[in-house]
């Protein structure tokens, strides 16, 4: 079945035949909302969609046999992945023979190539080759997803040069498709690489205002061809289109979507609000939404920073002025630097040696306030290894306000960085 024709029926089982209709809207209603193939679906019939897009990019490689390559760039929530999933499920149907979607391991038992785990890098790239060429010759086109596509670009890039270079040397249909939310990831790419990859690109942003009322129509409305009594399925929906009309309505999703408006996060409200549904009415109501958005608003970072020390707080506190002042180098010696100044300034009486803070500042790793900036760096001291918050100035400035004993320099800071 098509991604496009992603049915909307429910599928009534013998226990959900002994459910009320309110149980199994219910049921339904919770399972478009987990399924990113529903949810998407709505948007493969545009020729202008991105699904159109890359189905495209991908289909002329399997039809004219050739090679290709393109970037799926964008936030994370806004679909990147389930959009290729689609696309790769649609064409499997209609390309059965000619697509290669597999691991190593499963391409070594169909093309008789050896598999060993401890290969040198030369004899990956010599696997690499070989592999394309199989395929190449039994005309399969292989798909390499390069999920975190920055985290390939970074450090000397062999594994793309050589992924690349050995698509243009051997007779071989292949298509390299790189995901990342970094926008300028192709920046990234030496001068080497780059001219081997193409500059396709398509970008996933969150839904404007009328995608968001198309998704809201699509996921919770009912179907009327189902086995759904028409009155109960008229009575939902003429409830439901009456809500999505209030100003109170369109004033949530503003707030909803003002604090994150990618699709995830509108999967998360929309999960609460039919958990909220009363099931002796059957219907939704204005007040399920809004008390899904006060569920969802609630920020289980601010109920950790309540258990932060003083000494904590001053190191969040220094982080968010190194980013204000844009300094690239953001480890725990910049971070001290920053705290002695702060000290040095204003006389603080908060001042600690170096070791304790060195512990508070592993302690908000563990409490996952920040955390290192990549994976690299393993074998490095935690002192060098640059790091990131976790946590929006929002936020941060939200949970000093709500402290009961934070030091007023403290207030002071943010405000003066605000």
């Amino acid at each position: 079945m098509s991604a496009a024709t992603v049915s909307s029926s429910p599928k009534i089982t013998e226990k959900m035949a002994r459910e009320s209709p309110a149980e199994q809207a219910q049921v339904l209603v919770k399972s478009r909302i987990c399924n990113p193939n529903f949810i998407f679906s709505i948007f493969s019939n545009s020729p202008d969609s991105n699904y159109s897009k890359l189905k495209y990019i991908i289909s002329s490689s399997l039809t004219e046999a050739c090679n290709n390559s393109v970037l799926l760039l964008g936030p994370r929530g806004c679909g990147k992945v389930a959009i290729l999933e689609l696309v790769l499920e649609d064409l499997l149907e209609e390309y059965p023979d000619m697509i290669s979607v597999e691991i190593s391991r499963q391409l070594c038992q169909e093309h008789q190539l050896l598999f060993s785990k401890m290969a040198s890098f030369d004899d990956n790239a010599q696997f690499m080759v070989s592999m394309l060429r199989e395929c190449g010759l039994a005309h399969k086109t292989i798909i390499f997803v390069l999920d975190e596509f920055d985290l390939f670009a970074q450090g000397k890039q062999l594994f793309l040069y050589s992924l690349l270079d050995a698509m243009q040397s051997v007779t071989s249909q292949a298509v390299v498709i790189g995901i990342s939310c970094r926008l300028d990831a192709d920046q990234l790419l030496e001068k080497r690489v780059r001219s081997r990859f193409s500059h396709r690109k398509l970008l996933f942003l969150p839904p404007s205002r009328e995608d968001t009322e198309r998704l809201l129509e699509h996921i919770l409305l009912l179907p009327t061809n189902s086995s759904f009594p028409h009155e109960y399925v008229t009575a939902f929906n003429v409830k439901l289109l009456k809500i999505f009309a209030d100003y109170k309505f369109k004033e949530i999703v503003d707030t909803l979507s003002y604090s994150d408006s990618t699709v995830n996060h509108l999967q998360r409200f929309l999960f609460s609000t039919v958990s909220h549904m009363d099931l002796k009415s059957g219907l939704l109501s204005l007040e399920n939404f809004k008390a899904a958005l006060s569920t969802i608003q609630r920020q289980p970072k601010l109920e950790v920073l309540k258990d932060c020390s003083i000494l904590e707080l001053y190191i969040l506190v220094c982080m968010k002025r190194l980013e204000a002042k844009e300094q690239e180098l953001r480890n725990f010696n910049a971070i001290m630097k920053e705290y002695k100044s702060i000290h040095d300034t204003f006389q603080t009486s908060n001042y600690y040696a170096r070791n304790v803070c060195l512990r508070a500042f592993e302690h908000l790793l563990q409490r996952e306030l920040i955390s290192f900036e990549d994976n690299r760096g393993h074998g490095q001291s935690a002192e060098f290894r640059p790091v990131k918050l976790l946590i929006s100035r929002p936020e941060l400035y939200q949970g000093l306000k709500s402290y009961p004993s934070c030091p007023t320099i403290l207030h002071k800071l943010m405000d003066r960085d605000g």
